[in-house]
């Protein structure tokens, strides 16, 4: 299945216990939230309106809503959404199964993109929409923030039986056995496969494609879009484009209404 991690049930909670909380999260949660608030007089500023584009199963999503921010998380896969609302607080999020498409026009200050959802859009075609549908939905001002990896690190290269091996313990104590293999790499595009072995000899696997833009690429795009880029940032502890996690982090905000 194509993004069985977020389109097959049983390996929803798969990804879930796989993925828990990280810096990555701590990143984007800061960036929306700001720093402590020590001036008195500041602490009127009204919430800021959020959307988590491919938010998957909401993690980081019902954290900025736990924050204090009216959130909306989107994204097309239905087992995924399912799973993100059932989570704790998952009331206070307006919830969407779609796609950057269906957006009102500038009904948000910040838009985020995480776990690496911009590596989905392969083309540039797909990119460029998503880019203009972002732009629309932003209000002036607003800011997009997005994480892809950055292709020096080849990430990609640890991504065989070997190297990828890992056990993964679900809640209720049954562990699963998974694996990844690269199928193809080509002109920036990888393709792979994750393979999961369940307790009793049942297997799933997953296929994914994600399209891997270095620094250069990532600032034009987002420019021709119509943002200005702030930062790039090689890593979640904000380390300079080389020096970090293997990681393109994109800090923008909008400059105009697109036409």
């Amino acid at each position: 299945m194509r993004d069985g991690e977020f389109r097959d049930p049983q390996l929803v909670p798969v990804y879930d216990a796989e993925c828990p909380w990280g810096p990555d999260d701590d990143f984007f949660l800061s960036l929306v939230t700001g720093p402590p608030v020590t001036d008195p007089a500041s602490a009127g500023t009204p919430p800021a309106r959020v959307l988590d584009l491919g938010c998957g199963t909401g993690r980081l999503t019902v954290a900025l809503a736990a924050a204090g921010h009216p959130v909306t998380g989107v994204d097309p896969a239905g087992p995924a959404l399912a799973a993100a609302r059932r989570r704790p607080g998952a009331d206070r999020v307006s919830w969407v199964e779609g796609t950057s498409a269906s957006l009102p026009r500038a009904a948000f200050d910040v838009a985020v993109l995480t776990s690496h959802v911009a590596q989905v859009f392969v083309t540039d075609d797909e990119w460029a929409r998503t880019l203009a549908d972002l732009a629309r939905a932003l209000g002036p001002g607003g800011r997009l923030a997005f994480d892809s990896r950055d292709p020096a690190a080849r990430a990609w290269e640890r991504w065989n039986p070997v190297d990828s091996r890992r056990v993964v313990r679900l809640p209720d104590g049954r562990e699963v056995r998974a694996w990844t293999v690269v199928t193809a790499v080509r002109a920036g595009v990888v393709d792979f496969t994750h393979h999961y072995a369940f307790p009793g000899g049942e297997a799933r696997r997953s296929s994914a494609r994600l399209r891997f833009r270095g620094e250069a690429e990532l600032r034009a795009s987002v420019e021709a879009a119509g943002f200005a880029v702030e930062r790039v940032y090689g890593g979640w502890a904000r380390q300079p484009v080389g020096a970090g996690d293997g990681e393109l982090v994109v800090v923008a905000r909008r400059l105009s209404a697109p036409g």
